[in-house]
C-alpha cells in the first residue's frame, strides 16, 4: 500500500515581512536623501547669506529630491505692500517671464503669505487666481504649485515656491521637508540684512573719518588704473565690492580695454593676495593642448607625455585662476571646468586620482556668452556658473574724458624708458585722440603713444595722426576731417612758431620730426599757404 504526504508551509506572514523590510527600506533611503538635501542647503547658506546669489545651486540640490521644474522666492515689500520677485530658477522656461512685482491679494503665494501656512495648489486652484503671476503659471504649463511662507519672529520674510509641470506633484509630507528649507532661507536672508546695515554703518562711519582726515587718492587703491570718468569709477566700485569675497567674477568688455588689469586688481584685493595668480589664456593654446595646461597629465597619458605635468589649475591652489577669453574653451572641455567650479576637484589626464583644489576663478571674455549659450557653443550651466558677479568694462570711446590723462600717462612711460624729453603735447592733438573711436582700446591708444614717442626728436609729442586717417578709411567723412583738421592745426602752429622756416636745426620740419619735402607734400596735401602761418600783425 502506497502513503503520500504533502506538506503545507504558510509564507504570508514572511512576505508581508519582506515587504515591510522593503518599504522600511525605501523609506528610510529617502529620509536619508532628504535629510542629506537640508544639510547641503545648510552649508550652501552658511558660507554664502546672499540667497539670491546662490539660489540656483540650491534649487539644484532640491530637484535631486522633489524633481520640480520651477523654484523661487518673493519678499514682502513693507513699504508697498506688494510681494517682490527675488530669484527664480526656471530651465524650461518658454519665454514667459512673470511680473517682478505681485499682489498680495489673490494670488497663490499672496495666500499662503496671509494665512501663514505652507499650502498645494493645482491646475484647477490656479485658474481660480485672477492674478498674472497665475496665468503665466499656467502658461508656463505649472500643474503644481506649493508656496511655503519664510517666517521669522519679527514677522514673515516672504514665501517660497516650488511648480512643477506633473500633477500633484507636492504631497503633504514634502511639506514638512520645505518648511525646514524655507526656515533655513528666512534665516539666512535675515543675516544678510543686518549684515548688510552692518556694513552701511560701517560705510557710514568710515566716510566720516574720510571728513576728519582727507581722503585718499584713488591710485593708491588701483594704481594701475588711469582715469576719473564715472564709467571706470563704477567698474572699480564693483571691484571693491567683490574683491574681498571667493565669488565667481566674469570679466566682460571689448578686446584692448584692460580687462586683465580688473583681474589682477581684484586679485590684489582679495584674501589671496599672498597666493599665486595663475593666468591662461585659453585663445592662445591650441585644443588639443588646453587640458593639459589647465589640468595636467601623468607621464604615459599621450604620445609625448615623457613626464608628470602640474596643470595651471593645481599651480593656482590657494590662490586665483585666469581664464582670459574664456569664451574659446571648447565644448568638450567645459564640463570638467564646470566640475572645477562647482566642487573644487578634478584628475589629471591619464589618472584616477581626483584632485582638490581651493580656488578662485575670474574669467574675461570680449563675446558675447549668452548668444554663443543660444546657439549651442557654449554650455549653458558653466556660463550661469561664470556669471556670478559680472564686470561690463566699457571700451574707450565711452570714457572719453580719461583719454588725456592717458595719454600723458603712455608719454611719460615710454619717454623715460626711452630717455626721450618730451615737454609738450599739443592741443590740437588731444583733441583729435578724443574723437577718435578707438576700436582697438587702451592697447591701440598704448601702442600709438610708444610709436608716437619713438618719432618724436623734438621737446613736442608727434603724433602720427594720418595713420588713424589710414585706418578709418572706411569710417564717416566726419573722422578723416577731424583728423586732417587736427593735423593741419599742428602744422600752422609749428610754422607760426619758426616764423615759417622749413628746414635747418630750428626749423618746422625738424620739429615735427620729418624731412623737408615731406612737410612740403603734407602743406600742399592739406592746402597750406604762407598766408595761414604768416603773423597778421606784420605789413
Amino acid at each position: 500500500m502506497t502513503r503520500i504526504a504533502a506538506v503545507v508551509i504558510e509564507i504570508t506572514a514572511q512576505k508581508i515581512l519582506e515587504q515591510s523590510l522593503q518599504e522600511a527600506s525605501s523609506n528610510l533611503q529617502k529620509e536619508v536623501g532628504r535629510l542629506q538635501m537640508l544639510l547641503e542647503v545648510g552649508n550652501i547658506l552658511s558660507s554664502n547669506w546672499n540667497v539670491q546669489q546662490v539660489f540656483p545651486t540650491i534649487s539644484a540640490r532640491i530637484r535631486r529630491v522633489l524633481r520640480q521644474e520651477y523654484a523661487g522666492f518673493v519678499l514682502r515689500d513693507s513699504t508697498s505692500g506688494l510681494v517682490v520677485r527675488q530669484a527664480e530658477d526656471f530651465p524650461l522656461r518658454k519665454g514667459l517671464a512673470s511680473s517682478t512685482e505681485v499682489s498680495p491679494q489673490n494670488s497663490p503665494s499672496g495666500r499662503s503669505l496671509e494665512e501663514g501656512a505652507p499650502l498645494i495648489f493645482s491646475t484647477e486652484q490656479l485658474r481660480d487666481f485672477d492674478a498674472e503671476i497665475a496665468r503665466q503659471y499656467l502658461a508656463e504649463g505649472i500643474q503644481s504649485l506649493c508656496c511655503v511662507p519664510m517666517l521669522r519672529p519679527k514677522g514673515p520674510l516672504g514665501v517660497f515656491v516650488l511648480g512643477s509641470t506633473r500633477k500633484d506633484a507636492f504631497r503633504s509630507d514634502d511639506l514638512t521637508l520645505l518648511n525646514q528649507v524655507a526656515a533655513q532661507l528666512a534665516m539666512a536672508l535675515d543675516n544678510h540684512r543686518a549684515m548688510e546695515e552692518l556694513e552701511a554703518l560701517k560705510r557710514q562711519l568710515a566716510e566720516e573719518k574720510k571728513l576728519l582726515e582727507g581722503e585718499p587718492h584713488s591710485s593708491s587703491l588701483f594704481p594701475e588704473m588711469i582715469g576719473e570718468s564715472p564709467q571706470l569709477k563704477r567698474v572699480l566700485d564693483q571691484v571693491l565690492t567683490v574683491a574681498p569675497s571667493d565669488a565667481t567674477v566674469l570679466i566682460l568688455g571689448e578686446t584692448g580695454t584692460g580687462k586683465e588689469l580688473i583681474a589682477r586688481a581684484i586679485h590684489r584685493m582679495s584674501r589671496r593676495h599672498e597666493r599665486p595668480f595663475i593666468k591662461v589664456n585659453c585663445a592662445a593654446i591650441p585644443t588639443g593642448l588646453l587640458e593639459s595646461e589647465l589640468f595636467g597629465h601623468e607621464k604615459g597619458a599621450f604620445t609625448g607625455a615623457v613626464s608628470q605635468k602640474i596643470g595651471r589649475m593645481e599651480l593656482a591652489n590657494g590662490g586665483t585662476l585666469f581664464l582670459d577669453e574664456v569664451g574659446e574653451i571648447p565644448l568638450e572641455l567645459q564640463p570638467k571646468l564646470l566640475r572645477v567650479l562647482q566642487d573644487q576637484e578634478f584628475e589629471r589626464l591619464g589618472s584616477t586620482r581626483t584632485i582638490k583644489v581651493n580656488l578662485r576663478l575670474v574669467a574675461a571674455t570680449n563675446r558675447d556668452l549668452a548668444r554663443s549659450v543660444a546657439e549651442r557653443q557654449f554650455r549653458s550651466d558653466l556660463f550661469y556658473r561664470l556669471n556670478v558677479f559680472p564686470i561690463h568694462v566699457p571700451p574707450l570711446r565711452e570714457r572719453r574724458e580719461d583719454i588725456p590723462l592717458l595719454v600723458r600717462h603712455f608719454v611719460r612711460k615710454f619717454a623715460r624708458r626711452m630717455e626721450r624729453h618730451i615737454e609738450t603735447i599739443p592741443s590740437e592733438t588731444i583733441r583729435a585722440l578724443t574723437e577718435w573711436s578707438w576700436p582697438g582700446n587702451l592697447r591701440e591708444l598704448e601702442n600709438l603713444m610708444e610709436r608716437s614717442v619713438i618719432m618724436s626728436e623734438g621737446r613736442a609729442l608727434r603724433v602720427p595722426l594720418s595713420e588713424l586717417k589710414a585706418e578709418s578709411s572706411g569710417a564717416a567723412p566726419q573722422s578723416d576731417h577731424t583728423l586732417n583738421s587736427a593735423e593741419r592745426a599742428h602744422i600752422i602752429r609749428i610754422l607760426r612758431e619758426t616764423k615759417g622756416v622749413l628746414s635747418g636745426p630750428d626749423g618746422a620740419a625738424h620739429r615735427l620730426g620729418l624731412k623737408r619735402t615731406t612737410l612740403q607734400s603734407k602743406m600742399q596735401r592739406l592746402k597750406i599757404t604762407r598766408r595761414d602761418y604768416s603773423d597778421p600783425h606784420s605789413s
